[in-house]
């Protein structure tokens, strides 16, 4: 009786993600829900200073469902970032005894990149995420090393709306100046606030406040100017942003390395607010010169 039940569970199972109509009891229960598609990849970027993301990824799964704003699929591979179909493999692959269809990002409404170095991601997915976000009107969030991810694909670093230069000032306390303290995902953040991070310093291209609208960058007297790596001249060190990509939503902060920065519930209330603002709309940002 065992032996039958698990069969009858196991075909309903796969007449689900096969993309058939399931039997009693096997719908989609995420349904009517916000959907967030978490990609956790450091596969081909540093396998050790970004340790953090294991719990960083575990925290934004954990605050939206708590709030009940969206729920997270977490995965560590690429192979959802595209417009095509998705099977498992050897036994669970198309056509195999036991196929069993995955989803694409056809089935989400933002995607957030906590990643690292090149990815393997095909012209073609490379292609369908731009797709997904200018022409679907999509949402996308960069976390951290989001924007040290795809360095030599210039349209994703322009999707995105900077390149990582390095961090001048490697784990330290730095000030912050809030510019936009209206917008949602700043309202736990004051002017003046210290925030210990592993902060990051953008190229000079293609980050440019003519297309991002900063929320919130570095006081810059209380960080070191002269340090060696302290590249950009102009003061401008942006702690998070927002801006739109086509028809879409991009949000992007440089926090996060730490596991420490996941239990501040600054950045908590922060990365809701944003995912809050990528899946369902809202302010459009305004790009401004330094405030």
């Amino acid at each position: 009786m065992k032996i039958a039940l698990r069969i009858v569970a196991c075909a309903g199972l796969a007449l689900m993600l096969s993309g058939q109509t399931p039997p009693p009891g096997y719908q989609d229960v995420y349904a009517g829900k916000k959907r967030l598609l978490i990609i956790a990849d450091l596969s081909t970027g540093n396998q050790s200073a970004h340790m953090a993301v294991s719990h960083a990824v575990s925290v934004i799964e954990q605050i939206g469902r708590e709030s009940g704003a969206y729920v997270s699929f977490i995965r560590t591979a690429m192979d959802w970032i595209t417009k095509g179909e998705t099977w498992g493999k050897f036994d669970y692959a198309k056509g195999g005894p036991k196929q069993a269809r995955g989803k694409n990002l056809d089935y989400f409404d933002a995607v957030l990149f906590y990643t690292n170095g090149d990815t393997t991601i095909s012209p073609q997915q490379k292609q369908d995420l731009l797709d997904y976000v200018a022409k679907d009107g999509k949402g996308f969030i960069g976390i951290h090393t989001a924007t040290a991810t795809a360095t030599n694909w210039p349209e994703y670093g322009e999707m995105l709306g900077g390149v990582f230069d390095n961090h001048p000032w490697m784990i330290s306390d730095a000030k912050i100046i809030v510019e936009r303290p209206e917008f949602p995902a700043m309202k736990a953040f004051k002017t003046g606030m210290v925030l210990k991070d592993e902060h990051y310093q953008m190229k000079m291209a293609p980050y440019s406040r003519d297309k991002v609208d900063v929320l919130a960058r570095i006081d810059t007297s209380s960080v070191n100017m002269v340090a060696p790596m302290v590249h950009r001249k102009d003061g401008d060190f942006p702690v998070a942003w927002i801006k739109t990509y086509g028809q879409g939503r991009v949000f992007y902060s440089g926090l996060g390395h730490t596991d420490a920065s996941w239990d501040d519930p600054r950045i908590r209330t922060m990365v809701l607010e944003a995912v809050k603002w990528a899946v369902n709309g809202g302010e459009k940002p305004v790009p401004h010169g330094m405030k």
